[in-house]
């Protein structure tokens, strides 16, 4: 998801309020605002930016444990006897690599022409019964999306949104070298299923569902429980020295460890292949699915990979970038709390490699960069 923060800036106070009281809200809200956090609009939610300090909040999950309050993501429950031939058809990633009950898979959710619809993680969670979680700010696009697919399909499944009403669910998502230790603390009934727990696995422990999977690079668990009970296992976290963390953090470190950001990274005008996404996409197997003829008729175009700035100055998305081969442009661009430097993702065209030397249009002024591999740092260390 692109972060929008809103801006008063020129903008009368009324207007003001009157935006704040429209957005929506995380069960979470109440307890970001008691603990000082900065409130912005992230796609629609008022969601917290810090509580003080981002690079504090950085720092503590890339060295001990942060936790981040990632309601606003949507729980979809895809349920019946054709879900799984309907995930199938859906996703451009196969979901018969999902046999194993907890099993986890990341895919793309793509449209007619090959365009990125939104990420998403599709947890098997029985038989013909799966969850998929996906972004904040495109939920509505996609769930008229898979229900306007099943109904055409004419397939046997149900779509429920966990958002609202008795069902409605929560996530808060733990991450760090000491963030599985400090679930453990908190939740030690979870502890028989979730000690072994390998990544990319879930288990649901009684209303729980905890998932060795996070969007830091660190280790973690990302959990989604009843929303009744989120503030009181936010607040059980903190008193266990989980650092409460924001959406600025979330940013640098997905960024470090070379992870996609919709709406910046790709979106339905740019292809998985384009997006560094291939590896989500699986042309090789019999089975259709939406999208697979475009993405055949319209090979890869170009390479994304990461840029390390050798110049002094700050990175930043849609700068353009000049290459021996030709132009790219910045997806995503940042300042790096862990290697204390700009960096960025980039499409580049394919000819370029890893090691080249790349010149990066910021304002009137070309600054060199280096092109490595798209992951900065990953489990804490850092790997260019």
């Amino acid at each position: 998801m692109r972060v929008r923060p809103f801006s008063a800036s020129g903008i009368h106070f009324n207007t003001f309020l009157l935006r704040i009281d429209t957005m929506q809200k995380t069960v979470l809200n109440e307890e970001h605002r008691r603990r000082g956090a900065r409130m912005v609009d992230f796609g629609g939610w008022e969601m917290p930016l810090h509580y003080g300090s981002q690079i504090e909040e950085h720092h503590a999950v890339r060295g001990d444990a942060g936790m981040f309050d990632v309601s606003h993501m949507c729980a979809v429950d895809v349920r019946g006897s054709d879900a799984r031939a309907f995930l199938r058809r859906l996703l451009a990633n196969n979901v018969d690599r999902l046999q194993l009950p907890g099993k986890a898979l990341y895919s793309t959710m793509l449209n007619e022409a090959g365009g990125v619809i939104d990420d998403l993680i599709v947890y098997h969670l029985a038989e013909n019964d799966f969850r998929v979680v996906i972004n904040a700010a495109t939920a509505a696009n996609d769930l008229r999306w898979m229900t306007a697919r099943r109904d055409e399909w004419g397939l046997a499944v149900t779509i429920s949104a966990r958002r609202e009403g008795e069902g409605a669910l929560a996530m808060i998502a733990v991450q760090g070298p000491q963030a599985r230790q400090k679930v453990g603390q908190v939740l030690p009934e979870c502890q028989p299923a979730c000690a072994g727990l390998k990544p990319f696995f879930a288990a649901s422990v009684g209303e729980h569902l905890i998932a060795r999977t996070g969007y830091t690079g660190e280790d973690g668990y990302e959990i989604t429980l009843p929303a009744a009970q989120a503030v009181s296992l936010w607040n059980r976290l903190a008193d266990a020295g989980a650092q409460p963390c924001g959406l600025g953090a979330r940013d640098t470190l997905r960024l470090e460890a070379g992870m996609n950001l919709y709406g910046q990274d790709m979106d339905e005008s740019v292809s998985p292949l384009d997006a560094g996404l291939a590896w989500t996409v699986d042309l090789a197997a019999p089975r259709d699915f939406v999208g697979k003829t475009a993405l055949l008729a319209r090979p890869q175009r170009y390479g994304f990979l990461g840029l390390l700035l050798i110049d002094r100055g700050v990175l930043r998305a849609h700068q353009q970038v000049e290459s021996a081969h030709g132009a790219g442009e910045i997806t995503s661009g940042s300042f790096s709390p862990t290697l204390q430097r700009a960096i960025a993702l980039a499409r580049l065209p394919l000819a370029a490699a890893v090691g080249d030397i790349v010149q990066v249009r910021v304002r009137e002024k070309l600054l060199a960069a280096r092109v490595v591999k798209p992951c900065f740092v990953r489990n804490g260390s850092i790997l260019v």
